[in-house]
């Protein structure tokens, strides 16, 4: 049985920093990442990472996200740096495997940037 567990969401002032972790088990995945989703809004990528560290940004967190993941222990983290109010939202961790293509979600852990 696949299992994601997020852990590290929070409450950040503009301009700070937090650490988002997802533990995953029951399978190796082709493909680890993050998607965020705003209230009102549509779930967006924020960053993904295959297993041989090829990783892919969205343009909004170029040069402030850091996506990382460890093949052995099967986590995958997001280092967000430079947080800004629009970065509010779920943040979701996402998994998948590619032949087939079956993706898997974690419940979702929620980051607010306010002063």
């Amino acid at each position: 049985q696949v299992q994601l567990v997020e852990s590290g969401g929070g409450l950040v002032q503009p301009g700070g920093s937090l650490r988002l972790s997802c533990a995953a088990s029951g399978s190796i995945f082709n493909v680890m990442g993050w998607y965020r989703q705003a209230p009102g809004k549509q779930r967006e990528v924020v960053a993904t990472i295959t297993n041989a560290g090829l990783t892919n940004y969205a343009d909004s967190v170029k040069g402030r996200f850091t996506v990382s993941r460890d093949n052995a222990k099967n986590t995958v983290d997001l280092q967000m740096n430079s947080l800004k109010p629009e970065d509010t939202a779920v943040y979701y961790c996402h998994a998948a495997r590619i032949f087939p293509w079956t993706p898997y979600w974690g419940q979702g852990t929620q980051v607010t940037v306010s002063s």
